[in-house]
């Protein structure tokens, strides 16, 4: 493929990059930022997936088969305990604005400006190679898709101009500001386009190869099978055994957290701890993804390429170019450029301000003839020394590619930088987890682990490279064998990652627990390990939780703030602590302790934890503090947690106390004017009667000689009357008695057959008067119950009476049937009348209810007989309900148990019966 339009089309992908990225920044200023949706956080982590997946995992697959899956096993099964891990470093790093993996460990171990110096040097020594990888993989495949050998480019050549376009297009959209803790909107944005892009074109690519080639995975894996070594590709335990991919596999779930770039993208840029939720399953999901062509696209390569001198890392370009696909060819290229780059920019940004907050600034503030020079001028000396390190980081990377990783494959130098940054887990880990680590045990810990990953994995690179002699592997420094770098006290069987992890971690993790058990804490470390600890105590009152005594003045503090954030963002800082704090700020006079340690925070996301430190110390005269203060300070703001815990507890429940007094008094009142309503409504029931009986006697008292056809009439209606009275009266007496206990039941076996027979004769006459179709349909040969037949004629009457009542007036249709089922036998009496509202279902079994919202003159009854009905049933540990919709009619429903189920409690019956309803 013609070079220059290689290079053409290269350029072109940056300039979309330039272009993704200032319109993600002004979205974000017009209200629209991207970065908070979760999706883009999850696909901005997949920055983890860098050359070295897209090409090296290949490579590897085709000499050591499964065993490149632990890369990605690690953070697969990490990812469910980012809410405990990961969530717990994003909101330290908010609580304490904290930007950089070095500013962590210092911010944890008292603000230790030696601590965070070596941490920056190690990741600056672990990650330069890295990014000198990217460099490598672009420019190897750039020699491949082009057929020009990168021998014949001499400095500077096609890699160095594409590194130093990566550097200016992350000064551009990494260091607009000098505030770190600032999110780089168009940054992430850029960099989840790439996640996407990389992974559609990697898939794109296994599809062609498997398919396109081959003919789909059946037959790649016969074809396979006839290699030499397929079975031996075909297991995860490799050359070494289990211990390498157990120690590839911790090793991967360490970088995942621990890595620079990972470091910014899933804890700087966070803008909601929510977020997390998405990524725990987006991002393992991503990691299967683009691993599922992988080992075809690998053993292709060994097909196709057999007896070739072909690097397997590039296989997934060679394969494309090899079957004439320049376009896929071209696009692959583009993907592995996309992969690479995104992990120069976010690295570079990251070893940026790692360098000058943790290695610049501490001395230009430190040092007091360079503080007083240049006081002025510290902002922008800051803005543009990060600028400068990210140029300086990139062709640093450039001429290690040049000078050592052109020798090595992608997954080597990989792993080494994975190596490198595994040295924080114990500072890290204990650091969030247990109070008592110390910066001695964290310095000791750290010290000790990365000269020994330099020992074992950096020196025997040099010696590859002949930078250091051979003899020093084969016969150790100084002829002394059992300190040989790969042999380590002769330590033999591992291969060299899990050798160097082995001992780096081992003198490390013990180191650090047993220097920090052997040393004392100073007040701010003791300070420090409470809230990294206790973070969700202290998240909200982090500034009154803070240890600190000693004289400050506010002209001095605003003073300080200005210098590096600018007159206009200092008075913007001050009127958000006065409106978070409700107090006033005033130009002169002392600042109280949450005043200096929220302008330390401020400095802090911009300068670093220490050199903020020095910064205000330098303006301020502090006192020292004593470990019983310390402890005393700390107690205090526990218990104010603690009481304003109880309080809002205690608020809560008064609330729902109120609230439940409040219902109970609209019942009452509701119940009061129910029980009024009841009465006049008896009453009217009682009256009407007594009036007919006594008019009807006086109409006979007074006409003696009334024919006898009449006063038979009078006589009758006389007779109905009284009836109707003593029914009613009755009703008002069995209801008293069932409420207060008094009642008691004839209980004999009874089949439900019989009452529901005897109770459609008593109403017999009256249907046949109204017209109305009675349907009976009752299941053949029941089982009997136990119960009060009367009672039980009782319930049906009222229920059929009450059907009839309400049955549609010229079409009337009532249906009774009853099954047995699981136990208990159902009835049911279904009408076809107007139906009863939703919202009044479980009123209309109230005693009052019929007294409550009558749109007629004279009420259609008491209101009784559903109320008798219901206490009757649940006294044979039964249940009644009704099942209605507005003008569908209505179906009065009831079980009870059979003979052999009647003594069961209520509470099991009323279970059952819900499933029968169900």
């Amino acid at each position: 493929m013609n070079y220059w339009l290689v290079i053409g089309v290269s350029f072109c992908y940056l300039a979309l990059l330039f272009a993704l990225a200032s319109w993600a920044e002004r979205r974000s200023a017009a209200g629209n930022s991207l970065v908070r949706n979760p999706y883009v956080y999850a696909l901005s982590m997949a920055v983890y997936c860098t050359a070295w997946t897209y090409y090296g995992s290949v490579g590897r697959a085709a000499s050591g088969g499964l065993e490149y899956l632990a890369i990605y096993v690690g953070p697969t099964l990490l990812a469910p305990l980012w809410w405990l891990v990961l969530r717990k470093i994003i909101r330290i790093c908010k609580v304490q604005r904290i930007t950089t993996m070095a500013d962590f460990v210092s911010s944890r171990y008292g603000k230790n400006i030696t601590l965070g110096s070596i941490v920056t040097l190690v990741c600056v020594l672990g990650i330069v190679p890295y990014i000198s990888l990217q460099l490598k993989a672009i420019a190897v495949s750039l020699s491949i898709l082009t057929g020009r050998t990168a021998e014949v480019e001499a400095f500077p050549d096609t890699s160095f101009f594409l590194a130093i376009g990566l550097a200016l297009f992350t000064i551009v959209y990494g260091t607009r500001h000098v505030e770190a803790t600032e999110r780089h909107e168009g940054m992430v944005t850029a960099i989840a386009f790439e996640s996407v892009f990389k992974l559609v074109v990697f898939l794109a690519a296994g599809v062609f190869v498997t398919y396109g080639v081959f003919g789909g995975f059946g037959e790649l894996m016969q074809r396979a099978a006839q290699l030499p070594d397929f079975g031996r590709l075909m297991t995860f335990s490799g050359e070494s055994g289990y211990a390498q991919w157990c120690w590839m596999v911790v090793l991967s779930m360490l970088a995942i957290v621990l890595l620079p770039r990972q470091f910014q993208v899933a804890v700087v840029e966070n803008v909601n701890e929510q977020h997390l939720n998405k990524a725990m399953w987006l991002f393992p999901l991503y990691l299967f993804a683009i691993n599922i062509f992988v080992l075809p696209i690998a053993l292709g390569g060994d097909l196709l390429f057999a007896g070739d001198r072909v690097d397997a890392d590039m296989f997934v370009l060679a394969i494309p170019l090899l079957e004439g696909e320049s376009l896929l060819a071209l696009l692959v290229y583009l993907g592995g450029f996309a992969a690479a780059t995104s992990m120069v920019i976010v690295s570079t940004i990251a070893l940026s301000v790692m360098v000058s907050n943790n290695l610049l600034m501490p001395v230009l503030v430190g040092v007091p003839v360079l503080k007083l020079r240049f006081q002025e001028r510290l902002s922008s000396i800051l803005l543009y020394s990060r600028r400068c390190c990210i140029l300086g980081v990139v062709l640093s990377a450039y001429f290690y590619y040049k000078g050592v990783a052109e020798y090595y494959s992608l997954l080597e130098v990989g792993l080494v930088s994975f190596a490198a940054v595994a040295q924080f887990a114990p500072a890290v880990l204990g650091g969030i987890f247990w109070k008592e680590g110390t910066r001695h045990g964290a310095l000791a810990g750290i010290i000790a682990g990365s000269a020994l990953w330099f020992y074992t994995l950096v020196v025997p690179s040099m010696v590859g490279v002949n930078m250091l002699p051979a003899t020093i592997l084969h016969e150790g420094p100084f002829g002394i064998a059992w300190l040989r770098p790969l042999e380590l006290f002769n330590l033999q069987g591992l291969d060299y990652i899990s050798h160097a992890m082995f001992w780096s971690m081992l003198f490390n993790a013990g180191l650090y627990m047993g220097v920090s058990l052997l040393s004392r804490q100073t007040s701010q470390e003791r300070n420090q390990a409470e809230v990294f600890v206790d973070i969700f105590k202290y998240s909200t009152i982090y500034e009154s939780s803070i240890v600190w005594k000693g004289t400050a003045y506010i002209p001095d503090i605003r003073t300080l703030l200005v210098n590096f954030l600018g007159a206009r963002r200092t008075e913007v800082a001050f009127k958000a602590y006065q409106r978070k704090y409700a107090e006033p700020v005033e130009e002169e006079g002392k600042a109280n302790p949450k005043l200096v340690t929220y302008a330390e925070k401020l400095l802090a996301g911009v300068i670093g934890s220490a050199s903020a430190r020095i910064m205000v110390a330098s303006v301020v005269k502090e006192e020292e503090i004593s470990m019983e203060e310390v402890l005393h300070m700390l107690k205090e703001s526990q218990q104010l947690i603690s009481i304003n815990h109880e309080l809002r507890r205690k608020s809560a429940e008064l609330r729902k106390a109120t609230e439940q007094l409040r219902s109970a008094n609209e019942r009452l009142k509701q119940l009061d004017q129910l029980k009024d309503e009841f009465l006049s409504t008896v009453t009217h029931e009682l009256r009407t009667p007594l009036t007919s009986i006594r008019a009807l006697s006086e109409v006979l008292y007074d006409n003696p000689e009334m024919e006898r056809q009449e006063q038979e009439h009078f006589l009758h209606t006389i007779v109905k009357e009284s009836e109707r009275l003593t029914r009613l009266i009755s009703q008002v007496l069995d209801l008293e008695r069932f409420e207060s206990g008094k009642q008691t039941l004839a209980l004999a076996p009874v089949q439900l057959q019989e009452v529901i027979a005897e109770s459609v004769e008593a109403l017999a006459q009256l249907v046949q008067e109204k017209g109305i179709e009675l349907v009976v349909d009752m299941q053949q040969n029941m089982p009997a119950i136990k119960g009060d037949k009367d009672r039980l004629v009782q319930v049906m009457v009222n229920l059929l009476s009450n059907a009839i009542k309400f049955c549609d007036p010229v079409r009337g249709k009532i249906i009774v049937s009853g099954y047995y089922l699981a136990g208990d036998i159902k009835v049911n009496v279904l009408d076809n009348g107007r139906g009863i509202a939703p919202e009044f279902q479980q009123q209309i079994f109230d005693k009052f209810y019929q007294a409550e919202n009558q749109t007629i003159r004279k009420p259609l009854g008491s209101g009784l007989g559903l109320a008798i009905s219901k206490k009757i049933i649940e006294s044979h540990q039964g249940r009644v309900w009704v099942e209605s919709e507005t003008g569908k009619g209505a179906r009065f429903c009831f079980v009870l148990p059979v003979l052999e189920n009647a003594g069961r409690n209520t509470q099991d019956i009323r279970h059952r019966s819900g499933e029968v309803n169900s």
